[in-house]
């Protein structure tokens, strides 16, 4: 059996802008996202609250593959020791390579080494790979809000997950 590539995590750069955008684009689906789909003209992937220093990317044989957006959930010094995730993207054709999990492990790392004592994230009830894979990082149910999207005709809960760091 043949071993899949090692994925290289590393953090965003300026030049990273495009690649992520596309990805961003070309992996919208109503499994994870809450918002429309995109259209042109696209809004421009950084933004004023989110840049580089916030992503972390993943590359294999130098491609770009997948990215993960870490954040504060909130501006008040009171919860400055948490870190939540606010997107999080692997490209179709690295689903299940480990690309995901490697993000999720740097991002992890990430938040202790900027003083994070907690990671919290929210996904879509119906996002069953996803949330497999936070389980298996160690990251917890902590509060479902029930029916709190409606998406393709359907009604769809909000999962907050989190763990100790």
């Amino acid at each position: 059996m043949a071993r899949m590539p090692v994925p290289h995590i590393r953090h965003a750069t300026l030049a990273d802008e495009e690649p992520l955008g596309h990805l961003d684009r070309v992996t919208w689906s109503a499994l994870h996202s809450v918002g429309p789909r995109p259209r042109p003209p696209y809004e421009p992937f950084y933004t004023e609250r989110f840049g580089p220093r916030d992503h972390l990317v993943a590359e294999l044989d130098g491609t770009v593959v997948g990215y993960l957006r870490l954040g504060h959930p909130t501006p008040l010094a009171s919860n400055a020791h948490v870190r939540q995730i606010l997107g999080f993207v692997v490209a179709e054709e690295a689903r299940g390579g480990g690309v995901g999990r490697a993000l999720l492990r740097a991002a992890q790392d990430e938040a202790r080494r900027q003083g994070a004592r907690r990671i919290t994230l929210r996904v879509l009830g119906h996002n069953t790979p996803a949330r497999r894979l936070y389980e298996t990082e160690g990251f917890v149910v902590e509060g479902i809000l029930p029916e709190e999207f409606l998406l393709d005709g359907r009604y769809v809960d909000d999962v907050f997950m989190g763990r100790s760091l």
